[in-house]
């Protein structure tokens, strides 16, 4: 571990002034002096928020019928005839038809035509309008629709007679799709329109409001962001799955702990399929320089497991995060493939660099020890499971558009393919009544270590 590391690390953990914030957003290498680390983790306590659910009445209708105005309902039109600002297709929600309905005036009929295209912008700018069987390899399940119930925005929509703001009032939070919309309005070329539709898209996938304080990695991107606010307070460049089998799918967990100096069970896809094991075992001297322990049992199944060391393939460290996918961020004692453009190589997990700071960081701020013990845990050379206190959420994203770590908006190439679908959901017809929830199962791709 560097001086550098163990200097900014300090720093970074208590929320590093705005000045050493805005030199790391822009990828600059910051000496951060110890006087840094006099920061009051008060400021920490400050700058996180948690999460509250709503409790959701029984009687919830997810359908529901309200009265409608036609002042309202005029509202609700020129809502309609302006979603394309947010990405969406006017010609989704019947503008023809409720304005006939409006024409018709007040009753049981423009009830129900108003109240079916209000739930339906609801769920379009709340869930996303993609289909589920659109999304591949999409694990998250966005909790919106339980925190902001369709019943519940009707009702307020209809109380305050502000339709356009309950609805706008319901799209993604973040910058990022702030930047993507701003870009679809000065934007005329249809296919590039539809690309940025796609990824707002994957915004509202996503829960509205993040957190104060996660990390997000965008695997097109090869770029994993710390994020307190607003603010990305350290960007790193990761390596991601190798595309097909172990393609790294996309999924909102929680790091739960930081493993410092981890060993390694590896996968049977490598100790029988790649032939580790029979190599472990045929050749002790050089199993024994690379850190491997055999163990073959009575039914002749070989275990392998790589023990703490600068040749673990999981490098210092490793964010214990448990899934059923088994993906998890982790240290590379390959740095160089950093240096890479195309960073699509791992067997499904994310290789962080400067893995050290990272790991380091977390453990202070998520009050699983002090600097100096996370410092001296790390140094050691021990295997040692450091458990948080205060949990992070970590994102597993897909954008292949946004703004890079210097705010500008890019493309991102499309590793995966995953853009097919998503692009051809918005040709077809609008579907309704969504799964939340992907009927593709987990699959555990790259067995974690002990």
């Amino acid at each position: 571990m560097n001086t550098r590391t163990i200097l900014s690390l300090g720093a970074a953990t208590l929320l590093v002034t705005p000045l050493a914030a805005g030199a790391q957003e822009a990828g600059a290498e910051t000496e951060i002096s110890t006087d840094s680390m006099a920061v009051d983790r008060v400021t920490v306590e400050q700058e996180v928020s948690q999460a509250v659910v709503q409790d959701i009445p029984p009687e919830a209708d997810p359908d529901p019928v309200g009265e409608w105005s036609v002042k309202h309902a005029e509202a609700l039109l020129a809502a309609v005839e302006n979603i394309g600002t947010e990405g969406l297709i006017p010609a989704d929600y019947e503008p023809e038809a409720l304005r006939a309905a409006i024409d018709a005036g007040e009753g049981e009929a423009l009830d129900t035509l108003a109240s079916r295209i209000f739930v339906y912008l609801v769920e379009d700018l709340r869930d996303g309008r993609t289909p589920m069987d659109a999304r591949r390899q999409w694990f998250v399940v966005d909790p919106d629709a339980d925190r902001l119930p369709t019943f519940t925005v009707m009702e307020q929509a209809l109380a305050s007679g502000d339709i356009a703001g309950a609805l706008v009032g319901l799209a993604p939070e973040h910058r990022d799709y702030a930047a993507l919309k701003a870009e679809l309005a000065k934007t005329t070329e249809t296919k590039k329109r539809k690309l940025i539709m796609a990824n707002m898209d994957r915004w509202r996938w996503l829960p509205r409001e993040l957190g104060r304080f996660y990390l997000l990695t965008n695997v097109p991107e090869y770029k994993l962001r710390v994020t307190v606010g607003d603010k990305v307070l350290f960007n790193y460049r990761t390596i991601v799955g190798k595309p097909g089998r172990t393609a790294t799918p996309q999924l909102a967990e929680t790091v739960e702990g930081v493993v410092f100096n981890p060993t390694w069970t590896v996968p049977q896809s490598i100790v029988k399929g790649e032939g580790l094991g029979a190599k472990v075992l045929n050749n002790p001297a050089w199993a024994r320089a690379n850190g491997y322990v055999a163990t073959r049992g009575e039914n002749g199944w070989v275990t392998v497991v790589q023990q703490p060391g600068p040749g673990n393939s999981l490098g210092r460290m490793k964010l214990d995060m448990p899934n059923p996918h088994a993906i998890f961020i982790h240290d590379t004692p390959a740095k160089s493939l950093f240096a890479q453009d195309y960073r699509a190589l791992s067997h499904g997990c994310i290789r962080t660099e400067h893995a050290d700071e990272l790991a380091i960081t977390m453990a202070i701020v998520g009050k699983g020890a002090t600097r100096d013990e996370a410092v001296e845990i790390a140094a050691s050379g021990k295997y040692t499971k450091v458990p948080l206190e205060r949990k992070w959420p970590v994102y597993i994203t897909y954008f292949t558009m946004g703004t890079d770590v210097d705010g500008k908006m890019k493309t991102f190439g499309d590793i995966y393919d995953r853009d097919a679908p998503v692009l051809a959901s918005f040709d077809a017809e609008r579907v309704g009544n969504r799964a939340r929830v992907t009927s593709e199962k987990a699959v555990a791709i790259e067995a974690p270590g002990a």
